[in-house]
């Protein structure tokens, strides 16, 4: 990626011009979401669908994933519902 001066694009810039950069990465307990690579706790997409994955397959309780990804319960259920619609294009 590059931008529009021949520069390569951060990842930051990237998520904040889709839209999909978390500005709270500090409120994300999930240990996988720190000191790594892959995981990005500024990363929106990867929070929510890390946080449904949860709830889905360890069976968390959806307060402890909403409290776990550092968002609200009502942002969960849209999330859920926004992925059951539109599957990772929804979140």
């Amino acid at each position: 990626m590059t931008t529009k001066h021949g520069g390569e694009r951060s990842k930051a810039d990237a998520l904040i011009e889709e839209g999909t950069f978390n500005p709270a990465p500090g409120k994300v307990r999930d240990p996988k979401f720190h000191g790594g690579e892959f995981f990005d706790p500024h990363d929106v997409v990867q929070l929510k669908y890390e946080m449904l994955r949860r709830v889905c397959v360890d069976k968390v309780s959806v307060t402890e994933a909403s409290e776990e990804y550092g968002v609200s319960r009502p942002t969960y259920y849209q999330a859920k519902a926004n992925f059951d619609t539109a599957g990772i294009a929804g979140l």
